[in-house]
């Protein structure tokens, strides 16, 4: 194991903290040989609230992921999310000496220039994501290395982030006796983690969607050329519920993941829930009901979303050629068709891929961020791996369908409450389900 290069991804978010272990074998793909996940303590939409609570919780992460591997953890990338990441495109150029090719060294100072731009002295670069190359007008350029021109022209995809968050985040990973290897944008990892072949040639919109953030990332051919952070995430949701239900936030979790769907015309019409509220009286109310309590906020979220293209980009249809929706609040039943009803675009939901190893843990939305920030250690250049297109069997598939996900109605474990379901046909949905899909088709 020691012969094969070990790279760890440790994902900071509002509701848990995921450690991978990525080992990179020959040829460059990567086994993924521990995970850890806990709940997330001392964080709040990105940023440390609580550096003592937060240390700890990031320390039970690591050391979960290390007891799966055997391998001692000392070095981790960490992602980052949250308002205080700021993104902005810069255009650099470099003059090039007649006759001669184009070299690295030119291709670094026209980057170094695009750099050269005035920034809040409180801002840290965290990425310097060159986007394509312009050589004498001629656009489209991946690598001008070895071409010849006289004037190298780049776009550059500039991401900072506020000293004082990434401070107290670098601070805690290190009182857990780590040490930082880089910070990478969550909307980067999630993009590296889920984008497809045939997606690396397209337009697609990235989303996120965490505990107490959502964040975009707009990748152009492969590259990160847009990023945004919208501060609602999927505890909203659950806070929701629990307000209108008057439920605690606990069991309002619970009754989202079990019974809850983004739209209400594919919630169960014949399930029926039966609800304590803390007060210790009892209503009941159907899964239909439930669902237009979740639709609005998830419906606040895509709009926001679209607002910040629509003003940035330009409009959503003309922009992107899809959206790929990923992170654990993607997990709820409906989210992919709400959205896309939202975007007008194929829509689906991403999940990590090209990968071995331990696949059935992290073959989930919700470990989207952590693999890819394993990925991004590989090259450390924003882009995704040709080693993880090798063998992937997705490679193939033709993006764009929206997955529909059949609903199961299971029995919360003992020792955890829940609300009693009682339902009059098993079928009913599954039956409409379908109906329904096949006349989307």
């Amino acid at each position: 194991m020691k012969d094969h290069p070990i790279i760890v991804g440790l994902d900071i978010g509002t509701t848990k903290i995921t450690t991978v272990i990525g080992e990179v074998a020959e040829g460059g793909s990567v086994d993924i040989i521990g995970e850890g996940s806990v709940l997330s303590e001392g964080m709040k939409r990105g940023s440390v609230v609580n550096l003592e609570r937060a240390t700890h919780a990031i320390r039970q992460s690591v050391q979960a992921a290390e007891r799966v591997s055997g391998v001692k953890v000392e070095r981790v990338f960490v992602s980052v999310a949250g308002n205080h990441a700021k993104a902005i495109t810069s255009h650099g150029l470099a003059a090039i000496r007649r006759n001669q090719e184009i070299n690295q060294p030119d291709v670094d100072r026209a980057i170094e220039n695009a750099r050269a731009v005035p920034l809040d002295p409180n801002l840290e670069i965290i990425h310097t994501l060159p986007q394509e190359y312009v050589v004498d007008g001629q656009e489209g350029i991946k690598s001008p290395v070895g071409m010849h021109g006289v004037r190298l022209e780049v776009d550059v995809h500039i991401v900072a982030g506020t000293a004082g968050p990434l401070l107290n985040l670098r601070r805690c990973v290190q009182e857990a006796g780590l040490q930082v290897d880089g910070f990478v944008l969550h909307a980067l990892a999630s993009g590296l983690a889920t984008l497809e072949a045939v997606e690396q040639m397209q337009t697609v919109i990235v989303v996120d969607m965490g505990g107490g953030t959502t964040d975009v990332g707009v990748f152009k051919r492969g590259n990160l050329a847009h990023s945004a952070c919208i501060p609602i995430g999927g505890e909203h949701v659950t806070a929701d519920l629990a307000q209108i239900l008057k439920i605690p936030l606990e069991e309002a979790e619970n009754v989202k993941k079990r019974y809850g769907a983004a739209l209400p015309e594919l919630a169960d019409q014949d399930l029926t829930l039966e609800i304590t509220t803390a007060s210790g009286s009892t209503h009941a109310i159907s899964a239909f009901e439930l669902s237009r309590i979740i639709k609005p906020r998830l419906a606040e979220i895509f709009s926001l979303i679209r607002d910040e293209i629509d003003h940035t980009l330009g409009p959503v249809e003309l922009v992107a050629q899809g959206v790929v929706l990923t992170g654990g609040a993607a997990q709820l039943r409906g989210v992919a068709e709400l959205a896309r009803d939202r975007f007008r675009l194929p829509v689906r939901v991403g999940k990590p891929r090209g990968i071995g190893g331990l696949t059935d843990i992290v073959s989930g939305p919700g470990q989207a961020a952590s693999v890819g920030l394993v990925l991004y250690g590989i090259g450390q250049d924003g882009k995704v791996p040709h080693s993880v297109f090798r063998h992937d069997p997705q490679a193939e598939k033709v993006p764009g369908l929206i997955e529909v996900t059949a609903p199961v109605v299971t029995a919360p474990p003992p020792s955890t409450p829940a609300p009693k379901a009682a339902r009059a046909d098993g079928e009913g949905l599954m039956d409409r389900v379908r109906n329904w899909f096949k006349d989307w088709m």
